[in-house]
Formats: C-alpha cells, structure tokens, sequence
C-alpha cells in the first residue's frame, strides 16, 4: 500500500480483515480527503474531517448491489449501489489508482462468490465506464462449508457416552442425571 491510512479506517477494521487495496480522493478542497478501502469483507467509505473526526460507511459484499466507474481523462468518479438503493458517490478520484480499485473488488467479489460477476465495460474516446453487478444469489464459500463443518464436527454417541462417564465419575452430575442421559444416548446406538 502506497499511503498511510487514516486512524477512522484503521479503528474500524475488522480482526483478521485484509485491506486490498485503498484510494483517496484526488483534488480537494476540504481539509482532509475522502477515501475508499477496499478489503476482503467489504468496502469502506471514510469522510475524514478535521480534528480526529470522520464518518464511515462500510458495505459488506453481501449487501452490496453495483459498482459504477467512469474513468475520464483526468479522474475517475465511483458510485457503490448498495442492495437497499443507497447510494454512496466518490467523486475526483485518481483514475490510475480507480480502475486498480474496481479490479480489487471485482477480485474480492468473486472469492466470496458462487457464481463469477457481471461485469460491462464500455471504453470511450476519452473515458471508460466499468460497472460490476453482483450476481443475485451471492452465498459465502465459507458459509456453505460452515453447515458441513458442523455435521462432521457431531460427536458420535459413543465418545459422548464416555464423556459422560467421565462427568458422572468426576461427581459433576448426579446418578440420576447420568442414567437418564445415558439411556438416551444408546437409543441412539
């Protein structure tokens, strides 16, 4: 990463939530620039102010609906479409750095993605317009795996029968306790 990011983004990071690539805004009058981060999870979108402050706004991929950018001949504008129909517009953005921007999200799009996203490109004279649509059931790989995971993580009911005598021998449930839960678990059997 090229530039040092702002303390509003790096506060709200998630544990283990990889930036992949972050662009500011490129001609600014206010004080402190706008920025777009663009992680693994999600994009963030961060208004930093004067004197520690800013506002962010962060879309997970799973809400998020389109990406929009036009690259002109001097800088590129975003417009991130969120599945509620907010939308949130970045305006005077390096254009080298946009179209790196919009390749990492489409990049981190498709690793959560079952199905690849929609993407059209329109290159113009002096411009170019990128726009990434979201495929309308997007289901996390790791949240199709979780269900699996847990099936193949049941302890079978004889390892449970031994727990259980382990528990009843240690005095930690009593023997009525250890007859009833053991009755169920070799009807189980």
């Amino acid at each position: 990463m090229k530039t040092e990011l702002p303390k509003g983004i790096l506060e709200n990071l998630s544990p283990g939530e990889e930036v992949l690539y972050a662009i500011r805004k490129k001609f600014s009058l206010e004080a402190k620039p706008k920025w777009l981060v663009v992680t693994d999870r999600r994009i963030l979108y961060v208004d930093e102010k004067i004197l520690g402050r800013y506002e962010l706004m962060a879309v997970p991929y799973e809400k998020l609906e389109q990406v929009y950018v036009k690259v002109g001949k001097m800088y590129a504008e975003f417009s991130i479409m969120k599945e509620d129909g907010e939308e949130i517009k970045l305006e005077r953005m390096d254009k080298t750095e946009a179209r790196e921007a919009i390749e990492s999200i489409r990049d981190a799009l498709n690793e959560i993605a079952v199905e690849p996203v929609s993407i059209e490109r329109k290159k113009h004279l002096l411009s170019e317009e990128w726009t990434i649509h979201k495929p309308r059931e997007v289901v996390s790989r790791s949240m199709r795996l979780e269900p699996r995971a847990r099936t193949v993580e049941k302890e079978d009911p004889l390892e449970k029968l031994k727990k259980l005598k382990e528990l009843y021998d240690m005095g930690v449930i009593s023997q009525e306790e250890y007859e009833e839960k053991r009755k169920k678990l070799l009807d189980r059997i």
